[in-house]
């Protein structure tokens, strides 16, 4: 009896270590609530859009997030999101030229203006492309010539 005590509590432990182990590899962030995310440590798409990621990095991630969740009621997600799906150019576009319209991203409402995060093309696409990739989006890309036409306002 010892020995299958002794067995089931080694396994117990194993069992916990490994799980704790597991989230090494993953950085913990805080989300608005009381909640804690796990998300990757290394983005695939942090690799493949170095650029894009930079640039989310500094000028995204406080209103969208480190995890592109967003804040619900304020500002959208990303990661998962419709909106960015359907229109590559629109999304281009808002990060060229911002947007003062109502928008609805899963299905909730978002109405806080966004003002104009880049002032060039390669920046726009440069970011739009590491979102459409991060956090298990697989969007696709958009190319630089795809966007030439959208007209920078200021």
């Amino acid at each position: 009896m010892k020995k299958l005590g002794f067995i089931v509590v080694m396994a117990g432990m194993i069992f916990f270590a490994g799980k704790s182990f597991g989230f090494l590899s993953h950085k913990v962030v805080k989300t608005t609530s009381s909640e804690i995310i796990y998300v990757p440590a290394n983005d695939p798409a942090d690799a493949k859009f170095p650029k894009g990621a930079k640039i989310f990095k500094e000028k995204c991630v406080a209103c969208h997030q480190i995890t592109g969740m967003g804040v619900p009621g304020a500002f959208p997600p990303l990661k998962g999101s419709d909106y960015l799906k359907a229109d590559k150019k629109r999304a281009v576009a808002q990060v060229l030229n911002g947007s003062n319209h109502e928008i609805t991203v899963n299905g909730a409402k978002y109405s806080i203006p966004m003002p104009p995060q880049v002032d060039n093309y390669e920046d726009a696409v440069a970011v739009i492309n590491y979102v459409m990739n991060a956090w298990g989006n697989n969007y696709g890309i958009v190319k630089l010539a795809d966007v030439k036409d959208i007209k920078i306002v200021r």
